[in-house]
């Protein structure tokens, strides 16, 4: 039953949003679906999509559409990727080790977040998959030298390195429902979580809820926890510590919060092997372009040397092969593959993945690519048949930024 609800219900990422929000007490929903004070770089994120199109030539034929990758000397079935996202187990009981379950199933990367309510080794443990880890640097160097040796013991197959989290973003829809450090919920809140019934019957049930990868700092609750982690990242943190990760971690090491191109080019020149062009989903700075604006610009600087990830905004299919046209080499999904988590755990993921799976494989189809190699800015509509390509505009936009 509930696989033809999702069939049915969730025929689209937008469509698991809506199933998502009808689960989910208010509070909750708005900690995954909200973004930084005004939202603006959270609605940039998707607007950008829909500032371009393809031109369709559908008399190619097709005859494979084949949507697999090559990264890191892995062959991937398809350029959709799960980013790290925290606290997924608020949304359904061990919710990480059901979205990693999900994506292995289908041979997709899942990207365990620092804030996992479950442990770094349980994960892998349970879970035979491709997984990379996120870290941060914090002041304490040895805690970040304690998550880089954990995850490469447990066989995590690349580090992400998140650099735009150095303080907290204002995060005002959590302020508004009281969702802070320490909570804050008052009556209207706590009815709201009594009505969803469902959410709260499974989260009685299940373990305490837990920033579980912070256990030798003593207390790992939810809350008290995570006011002490905000305390523990490093404003101050620069390329020393790029320079240093790189040393002690032989794995591949992806930054993960790139826009500007300068930022790409030190991290090719240091021997990072990649770059994931992202803006937090909106959810830290808002007064910074869309992800999708600044990838043009992050490919030129790096010249194809090393991949060139990207997220923020991606809610169809459609949106992964124009990223792909812009010269990225896959993306990765937050906010999505959470919605999938609250509305069926790992049905509800595997559901997402597939959803981007059948989008991308219409439109190749529609389009006339066999591949992904055939999807570059050539395939771009040019209003008005100007020569100027859209990655050029892009790139042209962020100089103008940038100043």
């Amino acid at each position: 039953m509930r696989e033809e609800v999702l069939k049915y219900q969730g025929y689209s990422v937008a469509a698991m949003r809506d199933l998502a929000r009808k689960r989910l007490p208010r509070s909750v929903f708005d900690f995954v679906d909200g973004g930084a004070e005004d939202e603006v770089a959270l609605q940039r994120n998707e607007a950008a999509f829909r500032e371009i199109a393809f031109l369709p030539n559908p008399l190619k034929g097709t005859t494979r559409r084949d949507q697999s990758i090559d990264l890191f000397g892995a062959r991937l079935p398809s350029p959709v990727l799960i980013g790290p996202t925290g606290l997924t187990g608020m949304l359904w009981p061990r919710g990480e080790i059901a979205a990693a379950r999900a994506a292995a199933a289908v041979g997709t990367v899942y990207t365990m977040s620092h804030g996992s309510t479950v442990k770094i080794e349980d994960l892998a443990a349970q879970v035979k998959g491709r997984q990379w880890m996120q870290i941060f640097a914090y002041k304490d160097r040895g805690l970040t030298e304690n998550f880089v040796h954990r995850a490469h013991d447990a066989g995590y197959q690349a580090l992400v390195l998140t650099i735009d989290n150095q303080v907290l973003g204002q995060r005002e829809r959590d302020l508004r429902n009281g969702f802070t450090v320490p909570p804050r919920f008052e009556i209207g809140s706590l009815v709201d979580m009594a009505f969803h019934l469902r959410w709260l019957l499974r989260m009685a049930r299940a373990p305490r809820l837990a920033m579980a990868n912070y256990e030798r700092e003593g207390d790992t609750g939810v809350f008290s926890i995570g006011a002490r982690v905000v305390g523990w990242m490093d404003p101050s943190s620069s390329w020393k510590e790029v320079e240093w990760l790189r040393r002690i971690w032989d794995r591949p090491l992806l930054l993960k919060g790139v826009l500007h191109p300068d930022e790409a080019r030190r991290a090719r020149a240091l021997g990072v092997d990649g770059i994931i062009v992202s803006n937090h989903g909106g959810r830290q700075l808002d007064v910074v372009p869309a992800s999708l604006h600044a990838l043009p610009a992050v490919v030129d600087a790096v010249s194809g040397k090393m991949p060139v990830l990207f997220d923020g905004g991606v809610r169809r299919g459609g949106d992964v092969l124009k990223a792909i046209a812009l010269g990225a080499t896959a993306c990765l999904i937050g906010r999505p593959h959470l919605w999938g988590v609250a509305v069926a755990g790992e049905q509800g993921v595997a559901r997402v993945l597939e959803i981007y799976r059948s989008e991308i494989e219409r439109i190749m189809a529609l389009c006339g690519w066999d591949c992904l190699k055939e999807i570059d800015h050539s395939v771009l509509f040019k209003p008005g048949g100007k020569s100027e390509s859209v990655l050029s505009t892009f790139s042209k936009k962020l100089t103008a930024m940038l100043g």
